[in-house]
């Protein structure tokens, strides 16, 4: 599922007034982190997650990491903070057509 750019802008706004529910530590991206992201995602659908500090670039292949096990697709990169959005079976958020 590929996002346009009106369904991130909507997903954007969402995202603005929630906290970070997953935090990937310095240790990197593990088993347990993609456990709980998953979960988070299930229960959720759209999440922050903040990184660790270092190189854009790493980050945002973190970011595609994290996309690619879980299936969630990549809203935003703003700093250490990353969007994420995965639609559940009973989706509660309607994006726009």
């Amino acid at each position: 599922m590929a996002l346009n750019i009106r369904q991130k802008k909507y997903l954007r706004q969402q995202a603005h007034a929630r906290k970070p529910v997953v935090t990937v530590g310095n240790q990197g991206l593990s088993d347990a982190v993609l456990a709980e992201t998953r979960i988070a995602l299930r229960t959720h659908e759209l999440l922050k997650i903040k990184l660790p500090a270092g190189e854009r670039t790493a980050r945002a292949a973190l970011l595609d990491q994290i996309c690619r096990a879980t299936g969630a697709e990549p809203v935003q990169l703003i700093g250490r903070i990353a969007i994420v959005y995965r639609p559940s079976d009973k989706p509660k958020i309607q994006l726009p057509a």
